[in-house]
């Protein structure tokens, strides 16, 4: 690890002049990118195909659903860029615009995971735990894509910062695409970075684990029937709840405690270089399965959507569908 040439070091700052040598990056992100790339696309674009095609009995878990597709089929838009840029050995060439935008659509994607993957439990509680209640049916799929219209406004909110602090720099010779925010900005960055966490990753959690705990308790000291509809029932709801455990815990619950933690000792006077760089190489080793919710995101799609269809039968609709528009 390298200083900056012409800048001097005190141990009374953050360590902003550190340049990390990061060669990782360039064997771990690319190919990972590039599977959730190619795995993510299609994936996203079949969820969001089969729920439009069957939008007369759409449900409000798929109208959460159609919108947690989206936004994976936007950040899957912006891997490209990435790929080429980590490819490259961490040369953005794109310009300082769509460097902060592409930071932006990360965690707009992350975020809004989040957030619809949280709507979409809390609809699975109600339903299981609360069946035969008026008070949550009320507004149907309109209420439902007004929640939408809240979560999206709520993301935006939340990242756009990102897109102020993010942005291009010189390092080793060649411009860079900072993530979280220049080294000199360290120290500002991180009352919002932990604010980001608290309310966009902390608070979505508990109360998503408060779901599955209040129908795991009513489903397992239920007195109901036992015949084939409340055995699929349960079996139906314990999918979905071990699914959405598995996003969390391998997309976002480590990408989050690593960030934390990178956060917390990059803004703490007298750190090290060697330490600095052993905790942001953690930090960026986990930042790809972040971006593996894209392609985990789409397999929730087949525990909670009640009209599943088999890919041939989309298919073949499909191609029956254009082939009258060619005619």
């Amino acid at each position: 690890m390298e200083l900056g040439n012409g800048t001097s070091h005190d141990l009374a700052l953050p360590p902003t002049t550190c340049t990390y040598r990061e060669n990782f990056k360039q064997l771990l992100l690319p190919p990972v990118y590039s599977v959730v790339l190619a795995a993510g696309l299609p994936l996203n674009t079949c969820v969001i195909a089969q729920i439009c095609m069957s939008r007369r009995a759409l449900t409000r878990t798929a109208v959460y659903t159609l919108n947690l597709a989206l936004a994976d089929l936007m950040y899957a838009c912006s891997l490209p860029l990435l790929i080429y840029n980590y490819a490259r050995g961490d040369h953005w060439p794109f310009g300082d615009f769509a460097c902060r935008l592409v930071r932006f659509l990360f965690y707009a994607n992350l975020h809004g995971s989040i957030l619809f993957l949280t709507c979409i439990s809390f609809q699975r509680y109600l339903g299981i735990c609360h069946p035969l209640a008026l008070w949550h049916k009320r507004g149907g799929r309109r209420a439902a894509w007004l929640v939408c219209g809240a979560v999206w406004l709520a993301v935006t909110a939340q990242c756009l910062p990102t897109a102020v602090f993010a942005t291009t720099g010189i390092q080793r010779n060649r411009t860079v695409c900072y993530d979280l925010s220049p080294p000199a900005l360290a120290t500002s960055y991180m009352p919002y970075g932990m604010t980001l966490t608290v309310i966009g990753f902390l608070l979505p959690f508990a109360a998503l684990l408060a779901c599955y705990y209040c129908m795991a308790h009513h489903l397992c000291h239920q007195d109901g029937p036992a015949g084939s509809m409340a055995q699929e029932r349960r079996g139906k709801a314990a999918r979905m709840a071990v699914v959405v455990a598995a996003i969390f815990v391998i997309s976002f619950l480590p990408f989050h405690i690593t960030k934390t933690a990178y956060l917390a000792v990059r803004s703490t006077p007298g750190v090290s270089c060697p330490m600095l760089e052993t905790f942001a190489a953690a930090y960026k080793g986990t930042r790809p399965f972040a971006s593996v919710n894209s392609v985990l995101d789409p397999i929730l799609f087949y525990f909670t959507h009640k009209f599943r269809r088999r890919p041939q039968e989309l298919l073949q609709k499909l191609t029956a569908k254009w082939q009258r528009q060619d005619r």
